[in-house]
């Protein structure tokens, strides 16, 4: 079915361990490889200078600023501004970033969604770099392009202007990943010139390598709170921007800059009066500058929350962050951006854990083998490359298919000009269905398509040859249903897929044979033969009839010995999440986790921890060697999770307690 001058790979993140391009075997910018740089400045007591990206005008570029302030510019390490750099000072925030001189408002509002979702942030920021141990003024970042994994190294002399950073300076004064990122970043696009101005979509999918939709607020979708949600709960970047000129950025009364970009960093239903409320946060990559209207900080809406949820949710600082009400997101923002590695944005209302397969192709479209009046007309279609697939399932209140159309630029282009290019979908039949173009990098649409085959043909409108990748992601909602159905070959690496019913309903009813509620025995058996099918997770342990009778205690809410269908699709959420942290952090895919790496696994999981209460978790769940399998990593977080919410519940409910969080999580997860 494939065109056979195509070339298939596997996805971002989904490499075959090794391949040219992954994030095991990437690809080193400029040639340059961080590790022997290091190694060989630290050994002849140097601090690194790029001779691929100088501390000069030209990495600026000439065009970004008048003449005589591109000569002032000074070039300054944070070792010569702070006596104790450091790279990272208590995590990684959206908090740590405020926005400089350059209008790059684009790429820092991904940025600031990417620091939500570490699964995405420890693959562009290394950990195995800093200030402390092994300085060399040198450093080194990785970013998705075009289909590979991409290591950028720099030096760390940073652009000054009267004092005052060119670019992104962070909060915190001696904490310096984000102008460091910035600059390698920087150097991938050109100059910093580059980056002044640009698309946050583009932005979004380098840093991730993920697929991205672009959705029209001005004619939004029909499910359009419903999409939000569910992009929000299976943890995409998502980011917005509002209508006008990009360079202008004209602040408008109500708080709100025309032409700009901001990062969403929370969107959820709650209960507001008598009714339920859909709101969305959002974040100005500005670091100030707010909203002023309703459900900002300081509206009379947050009157008439229950004060839990307003404490929760409300933050009332000058940070750039607030709260605003979907029909107000509507009105005064233009496009929607959401991200992920597949496009599990668009698996909202009934759907739960649905997967996506994925074709993806890389070839060359050449205007030589079109007809030379009208370089997308059919004949085009019929002389390049197409590509066919097949869709079995449909729904026609859901989306079943997105296609990615993206070009490659030419490596270290200081001017980068993006060719109209875009697709044809066409029918069984020959039939256009859909036919889309834009002068943009990346063009990318969703369907919701009956079953059938279809053809997609890239094209161009230009006199101009190009190379693209195509990826054609394809919903699979109902595995078993659909086995013999062509799927991609390609299915996510370090992603844990689980190869059974993807509908956790059903799963219930096969293994609750009588009655309408799963024992332990039963949850034992469904446990070990559906999740530990995957060999990663199957490596440290079985789980026990024991411990299963520890899972079905703390999610069993009537005390009855037994889970309904309600507790056990909340149990299951928890399962899906739990296996795509644990994939994440097992970085040597050997099925366990130290104790540095549950630590980081805990973090990610939106938890609090301390060395001592580490300590106690790595020897009551863990082995000799105080590694924990994913059986009982399982049973760690569930218990964890559990404990944290009852000690919250109880410190609100005005309950005396006598022990800090940390004294209580010490008592109940060792005994």
């Amino acid at each position: 079915m494939l065109d056979p001058n195509s070339t298939l790979l596997p996805e971002q993140g989904w490499q075959t361990t090794g391949a040219t391009g992954s994030l095991q075997n990437l690809k080193k910018f400029n040639s340059q490889d961080f590790h022997n740089l290091r190694a060989w400045c630290l050994s002849q007591g140097l601090l690194f200078e790029d001779a691929t990206f100088p501390a000069h005008i030209s990495s600026i570029g000439p065009n970004l600023l008048p003449e005589d302030k591109l000569r002032r510019i000074q070039w300054k390490r944070p070792t010569e501004l702070q006596r104790n750099p450091h790279l990272i000072m208590d995590g990684v925030s959206r908090f740590d970033i405020m926005q400089g001189e350059i209008g790059d408002c684009w790429m820092l509002a991904a940025l600031g969604s990417l620091t939500l979702r570490k699964q995405f942030l420890e693959n562009v920021l290394p950990k195995d770099q800093g200030f402390q141990d092994n300085y060399a003024g040198i450093f080194h970042f990785r970013f998705w392009q075009c289909g590979d994994w991409v290591d950028v190294v720099i030096d760390d002399r940073l652009p000054f202007l009267n004092g005052r950073y060119l670019s992104v300076h962070p909060r915190t004064s001696n904490e310096f990943w984000p102008s460091l990122l910035e600059k390698a970043y920087a150097k991938l696009r050109g100059s910093y010139q580059n980056l002044n101005g640009g698309y946050l979509s583009d932005a979004l999918v380098d840093l991730t390598g993920g697929v991205q939709v672009q959705f029209s607020l001005k004619d939004p979708p029909p499910y359009l709170e419903e999409i939000l949600k569910a992009a929000d709960e299976s943890w995409c970047l998502m980011g917005c921007s509002t209508p006008g000129q990009p360079k202008r950025n004209i602040e408008l009364r109500n708080g709100m800059v025309q032409g700009h970009a901001y990062t969403i960093t929370g969107a959820v239903k709650i209960r507001y009066k008598n009714t339920w409320k859909h709101i969305i946060r959002i974040w100005n990559p500005w670091g100030h500058g707010e909203w002023k209207g309703p459900w900002s900080d300081d509206s009379p809406q947050w009157n008439d929350v229950e004060p839990k949820y307003r404490e929760a949710l409300l933050r009332n600082k000058d940070d750039g962050e607030f709260w605003m009400s979907c029909e107000n997101f509507q009105e005064q923002f233009s496009w929607l951006y959401i991200c992920n590695s597949t496009p599990t944005f668009l698996d909202f209302g009934d759907e739960h854990c649905t997967t996506w397969s994925l074709d993806r192709h890389i070839n060359l479209w050449s205007p030589h083998l079109a007809p030379r009046r009208n370089y997308y007309s059919s004949g085009a279609i019929s002389t390049n490359p197409k590509y066919f697939f097949k869709v079995a399932d449909y729904d026609p209140k859901a989306y079943n298919v997105v296609i990615s159309l993206m070009q490659k630029h030419p490596e270290r282009m200081q001017v980068v000009k993006n060719l109209k290019i875009g697709f044809f979908l066409i029918t069984e039949d020959s039939k256009v269905l859909k036919q889309i173009f834009s002068p943009i990098r990346d063009v990318t649409n969703y369907f919701s398509l009956s079953p059938g085959t279809y053809t997609v043909a890239p094209a161009t409108t230009e006199d101009q040859e190009f190379e693209f990748l195509l990826r054609i992601f394809i919903k699979n909602q109902d595995y078993k249903k659909n086995s013999n159905s062509p799927t991609s070959r390609m299915l996510p690496m370090d992603e844990l897929t689980l190869n059974q019913d993807s509908s956790y309903k059903a799963l219930f009813l096969r293994y609750v044979k009588q009655g309408s509620a799963i024992d332990a025995s039963q949850l034992q058996q469904l446990l070990n033969e559906v999740i530990l099918q995957d060999e990663m997770t199957s490596l440290g342990g079985r789980f026990s009839f024991d411990s299963c009778r520890g899972i079905l205690a703390l999610i069993d809410l009537n005390s009855n010995g037994r889970l309904t269908l309600q507790e056990f699709g909340s149990l299951w959420r928890s399962l899906t999440k739990y296996m795509d942290i644990f994939s994440k952090e097992d970085r040597n895919r050997s099925g366990f986790l130290n104790v540095a790496e549950l630590k980081s696994a805990i973090q990610t999981a939106g938890l609090a921890t301390t060395e001592q209460l580490l300590r106690l978790l790595a020897l009551r769940y863990g082995d000799a060697a105080g590694r924990i399998g994913f059986s009982d990593f399982v049973c760690c977080m569930l218990r964890l999770e559990t404990m944290t919410s009852a000690f919250q519940n109880l410190a609100e409910g005005g309950s005396q307690i006598l022990m800090t969080e940390m004294e209580w999580l010490t008592l109940v997860m060792y005994t």
